[in-house]
């Protein structure tokens, strides 16, 4: 098997047949990016490349080469430049951090996300839908890890509680520290030649989890502080690596906030939710204060549990916020761009 191959390249050409490589660029996927460095695999083995000047100018800096993203490359003797990014068959985005509503792209072409979290002092079933939500919405097959399942008396609590949020997706009772348990993850989840991420906040054994599914340590493991029992960070940039079963994990740093996104007319599709919505009353129901709501009677009637809703009410004013600064966005964007049009236009007429 060729190099590529094994990081996927047969299956990403089933799903993107039309692709033709131009006989003086190569094909690279991107592993890893510090800076300007972007860390390639290619046919021949790894290449250091940056972006090519217009790509730079061409592009918005979210469709710029991500992890995982499948890229046109020149490569000369020791180092390469990315000419164009491929297709991608998916990205996973959120809100950027802080109060500007931005996406971030945080990596791409991704089978399924590895959301992990700890059962000492991480386990917070409002945040796991918001990971829920925002990976279902990037059309990524989620997966739940439960780590440190051996830290409290019944862990199978914890694993029933995330099944009752209804989005159908596997829970796994884990510890990092029992390599059994990482061989029956590997073996039940982990495919070869399929790409996965892991998500999570700092201090649930997020590295401890991938030193234990490569079998050797590549990234240093973090403790908690003691001062707030959070995590510290210790992987402090995305990065691509192939596991010995042929799979391949994209590790990512902790991330305190994991915002929604949305594009224009799109809300928030639970399943739970979506399932209800049509025996409302009204059709354009908003599920708050309507009369005949099936949702908020299902909520009184503990059919649909209240932690959902609430969690399902805030994640819906996020993407009515994000959408709103998204739009007023765009039309910023096309004020100016008409200002410029003119100003360019009042120069010539004055010329000479």
């Amino acid at each position: 098997m060729s190099t590529l191959q094994s990081y996927g390249w047969n299956e990403y050409i089933m799903l993107n047949p039309k692709i033709n490589l131009s006989q003086d660029l190569e094909a690279a996927r991107v592993l890893s990016i510090q800076g300007f460095k972007h860390l390639l695999i290619t046919a021949a083995g790894n290449v250091d490349a940056q972006l090519s000047s217009a790509l730079i100018n061409s592009r918005e800096p979210e469709a710029y080469p991500k992890v995982g993203d499948w890229v046109l490359v020149k490569c000369y003797e020791e180092d390469g430049i990315i000419i164009d990014t491929l297709p991608r068959i998916n990205e996973l985005s959120r809100k950027a951090p802080g109060t500007q509503s931005t996406r971030q792209v945080l990596a791409a072409n991704i089978d399924a996300a590895l959301i992990v979290q700890g059962l000492d002092r991480d386990y917070n079933l409002m945040r796991l839908q918001r990971y829920l939500q925002q990976i279902a919405q990037c059309n990524i097959q989620p997966i739940v890890i439960l780590n440190k399942a051996d830290l409290v008396p019944d862990p199978e609590i914890y694993r029933q509680q995330v099944q009752e949020l209804g989005y159908n997706c596997p829970v796994v009772l884990t510890s990092a520290l029992n390599p059994a348990q990482l061989n029956e993850l590997i073996s039940q989840f982990l495919l070869p030649r399929h790409t996965y991420i892991l998500l999570g906040s700092s201090g649930v054994g997020k590295s401890t989890l991938l030193n234990g599914l490569l079998g050797r340590k590549v990234q240093e493991e973090g403790t908690t502080s003691s001062a707030n029992s959070k995590g510290k960070h210790t992987t402090t940039a995305r990065h691509l690596v192939l596991l010995p079963n042929g799979s391949m994990i994209i590790d990512a740093p902790g991330m305190r906030e994991f915002g929604v996104t949305a594009e224009a007319g799109e809300g928030v599709n639970h399943p739970l939710i979506d399932e209800l919505a049509p025996l409302c009353r009204f059709g354009n129901c908003s599920h708050q204060h309507e009369p005949g709501c099936a949702i908020i009677t299902a909520v009184h009637n503990g059919v649909l549990p209240e932690l959902v809703y609430r969690s399902y009410l805030k994640l819906l004013r996020e993407q009515n916020h994000f959408q709103t600064s998204e739009a007023d966005k765009r039309r910023y964007e096309r004020q100016f761009s008409k200002m410029v049009k003119q100003v360019v236009k009042h120069r010539k007429n004055r010329k000479y």
